[in-house]
């Protein structure tokens, strides 16, 4: 067992998303046909201009017919269990009922992982529960039971510390509210980062679309969380 290590790689984006997200922009504006737009003439340039004016718009809609196919390793159960909450996405995540994990990796918290006595008795309870899942998965097995039976049952002890592993398809619109969401610095440390990332990644691929992407308040002009919450980059929006 060892601590993970988060990495986030694009798999797919939609082809041509450029020139896709430019005609069925136009297609709301124009009488012509939006396949002429895809095979018109109009250069790179006038095409970026026109879809950062209407992403500055909030003309949102047209941005999901492009989409981003993530790879992500080194997350926690725990982040996942959160990053499932975004149901205009698509997952596919490693499975512990086929995948046995008699060695599972796993995620310490910053906070535990700065102070040795913490991430010394987390260290412990990790091993423990290794321990005690081999044992139950092997007792399983030696019942008579399939090993996926055993694995299906023992994993119930397992942690929401536990690796996985995830793809994650979001269309360019559901990407930019999930950044609004997950950018913010109230989010859970681990989703926080994986959004990061992912946002870098968006910007180099796509940045007519999420060169101001970022939390709620880079577009706002303030924080909308509160005084109680705000992390003080913004204004209030009483102030």
């Amino acid at each position: 067992m060892s601590q993970a290590n988060i990495n986030v790689i694009v798999l797919d984006v939609t082809g041509d998303a450029l020139d896709l997200i430019y005609a069925a922009c136009r297609q709301c504006y124009s009488e012509k046909f939006a396949g002429e737009f895809m095979r018109g003439s109009a250069d790179g340039g006038k095409k970026s201009q026109f879809i950062r004016k209407i992403v500055a718009s909030g003309h949102d809609s047209p941005l999901e017919h492009a989409k981003f196919t993530f790879a992500v390793e080194g997350v926690s159960r725990a982040l996942t269990h959160q990053l499932v909450r975004h149901r205009i996405a698509s997952y596919s995540q490693q499975s512990q009922r086929y995948v046995r994990e008699e060695s599972f990796d796993y995620i310490i918290p910053p906070v535990i992982e700065k102070k040795p006595e913490l991430k010394k008795e987390f260290i412990a309870v990790m091993g423990a529960i290794q321990q005690s899942y081999n044992r139950l998965r092997e007792a399983i097995r030696s019942s008579g039971a399939s090993a996926e039976k055993a694995n299906e049952d023992a994993r119930f002890v397992l942690p929401q510390a536990a690796e996985t592993k995830i793809v994650v398809t979001m269309n360019c619109r559901e990407l930019l509210h999930f950044f609004q969401l997950r950018c913010c610095s109230r989010a859970q440390w681990e989703i926080k980062a994986l959004a990061d990332r992912m946002l870098e990644l968006c910007r180099e691929k796509l940045p007519e679309v999420f060169h101001g992407a970022g939390a709620k308040c880079r577009k706002l002009g303030y924080c909308p969380e509160g005084e109680k919450f705000t992390c003080g980059r913004y204004p209030l929006h009483k102030e």
